[in-house]
């Protein structure tokens, strides 16, 4: 989801003293929105329609429709439009939902102000993906087939490799058999809808839409001061005659000493996509088949146009093919290279358990996953954020390992794929796990959770004011010689020392010999506070020192934070000074 809050230019327009309060506190939240003035309402709300990005109005909806319908043109270029209520009770994403933001900003300004969004777009009333939410260019057919997507008609999806897609319904499949289908392209068969996902150009018809993946580098030399209009003109020559769709160019790629050349920069500012430049070392590393003696003599590569399409944005030229090889005007030469998709894998945290400690980056990365693998209990905990079509592997305690190889067996195959753990993802969790089996194929994203310690902490207070470490009391994949030398380092170095997996029926003795390591060398009235199911149903906080904890309160679902020599109890609460002026 992006973050229209940041990244965008916000006009507030308000005519009441409370629209005028909360655009007022919409205008301290957020620093690219600003109230709009003008001589009437109607002047200030068409200011902020033709020099704002998008307009949040605290007017009323029949007014807002009244004074911008002649002003409306193109959802893809008119401003989002959110009107919110005299009470703040509801914020109405009135006008460029899904291509405008308008949807996303109407979430965050109910979220900022307390108030109901108010969604209508079909496909997010629904939980489906709308075909212009998908982060890649569609064209086509957009509205038929979101429409044929909603009532269940099937659709034929069409692709010319596996791409990462995110979950799509039941009703939109691959054909049965390539006989029944097509490649991607002609005309929809049988009269049948169809969703296409290529880099080619496809005559398209009113049943047929098609997704541009970012399949395609063309890579660009020139001679230096080349006219834009030249790179730009060869270019789209090159993409047309070889039947490839512009929409679909990643990258434009060239050698270092190009980076600053104004016509290859232009172009690709003029396309959107960014200019990936290339060390002449590294291009002359890359076979390809129209190597010269006199681009060699002149840049220290024998090609930069073939060279720098196959080595892409990532370098991975063994996963590329040339399409189209160096072709030359009088400054400019372009190659096109197409390179294969990788699977997409997000190692999700989904924090200590309670959805408002959930992060919105990680229910995007949920709604964006087309296969969610996870431990059962965890994933029953967002079983309503996964989209319709959604497959979900799910196995018990104990199968950690199982867990990482078969997400990463399934980003492998180019899907995309959310991993799931409790807390945070990289911290006693499935991140590390994973990531020992997740190669170049992949793309990973990691998204960070709310770890068990931080919601322990809060509840206990400030116990991790200081310096402090995480030790686990697992000896299930590490021996107990090497946990009981570290929980004497963090002893002897006098940190504050959280303990997970402290204690269970079947290990019941590690944490009393933790626990005297500690005590050893710290005062017996030490705080130690056990937490157990932390923002869940059963929350417990138990306080206790060093010399009274009796492990038996403490086990599998329990975080134990034990103080270093500094730590008090201050009203009831753990507190960790942290240097700064402290009471005697």
């Amino acid at each position: 989801m992006p973050d229209l809050t940041v990244t965008t230019r916000i006009g507030l327009v308000a005519a009441t003293a409370a629209g005028r309060r909360h655009a007022d506190a919409v205008a301290a939240a957020w620093p690219h929105a600003r109230l709009v003035e003008g001589e009437t309402v109607a002047d200030a709300l068409r200011s902020a329609w033709t020099g704002c990005d998008a307009v949040v109005a605290f007017l009323a909806t029949g007014a807002v429709v009244r004074i911008l319908a002649p002003l409306l043109g193109d959802k893809h270029s008119d401003p989002a439009v959110v009107v919110v209520d005299e009470a703040a009770r509801h914020a109405v994403a009135l006008l460029g939902g899904h291509a405008g933001g308008g949807n996303d900003l109407a979430e965050q300004v109910g979220a900022l102000l307390d108030a109901r969004p108010v969604i209508t777009t079909a496909t997010d009333a629904v939980g489906l993906p709308g075909l212009d939410t998908l982060g890649w260019p569609v064209q086509g057919a957009v509205a038929a087939l979101s429409r044929a997507i909603l009532d269940g008609e099937p659709v034929e999806l069409i692709a010319d490799a596996d791409w990462p897609l995110p979950a799509l319904p039941p009703n939109v499949q691959p054909p049965a058999s390539p006989a029944d289908g097509d490649t991607a392209g002609g005309g929809a068969a049988g009269g049948g809808y169809r969703l296409l996902v290529t880099d080619r150009v496809v005559p398209l018809d009113e049943r047929t839409a098609v997704l541009r993946p970012p399949s395609l580098v063309a890579g660009v030399g020139a001679s230096r001061g080349v006219p834009a209009e030249e790179v730009a003109e060869l270019l789209h020559r090159v993409l047309a005659e070889a039947g490839l769709h512009p929409a679909s160019l990643r990258c434009l790629a060239s050698a270092d000493v190009k980076a600053d050349e104004a016509g290859i920069r232009s172009t690709a500012d003029v396309l959107g996509v960014p200019l990936v430049t290339w060390p002449a070392t590294r291009l002359a590393a890359i076979d390809v088949p129209h190597p010269s003696e006199v681009v060699r003599a002149a840049v220290g590569t024998p090609s930069v146009a073939e060279a720098a399409a196959l080595l892409g944005a990532d370098g991975r030229a063994e996963h590329a093919t040339l399409l189209v090889g160096k072709t030359a005007t009088a400054m400019a030469t372009v190659a096109v290279a197409r390179h294969v998709p990788r699977g997409r894998l997000a190692v999700v945290g989904l924090g200590p358990g309670a959805p408002d400690l959930r992060t919105p980056r990680a229910v995007a990365e949920l709604r964006r996953a087309a296969v969610v693998v996870g431990l059962d209990q965890y994933l029953d905990q967002v079983r309503d954020v996964f989209r319709p079509g959604t497959r979900v592997l799910s196995s018990g305690l104990g199968a950690e390992e199982a867990r990482a190889r078969a997400a990463v067996a399934e980003a492998a195959a180019g899907r995309a794929v959310a991993l799931v753990g409790s807390g945070d993802a990289g911290v006693y969790a499935m991140a590390s796990p994973a990531l020992e089996y997740a190669d170049e194929r992949i793309d990973v994203v990691g998204v960070p959770g709310v770890t068990a310690a931080l919601a322990a902490g809060a509840l206990l207070g400030a116990p991790l004011g200081h310096d402090h470490a995480y030790v686990s009391l697992s000896d299930l994949h590490t021996p107990w010689e090497v946990i009981e030398r570290r929980v004497t380092a963090a002893a002897e170095g006098d940190f504050v020392t959280v303990f997970y997996n402290p204690r269970s029926r079947a290990r019941d003795w590690q944490l009393g010999k933790a626990l005297g390591i500690l005590a050893a060398r710290r005062p017996p009235d030490t705080p130690v506070g056990v937490v157990r199911n932390a923002s869940r149903p059963g929350e417990r906080v138990h306080l206790a020192t060093v010399a009274t904890l009796d492990p038996a309160v403490v086990d599998m679902y329990s975080v134990v934070v034990v103080g270093n020599s500094d730590t008090r109890l201050v009203a009831g609460r753990m507190v960790t000074p942290r240097g700064y002026r402290w009471r005697s």
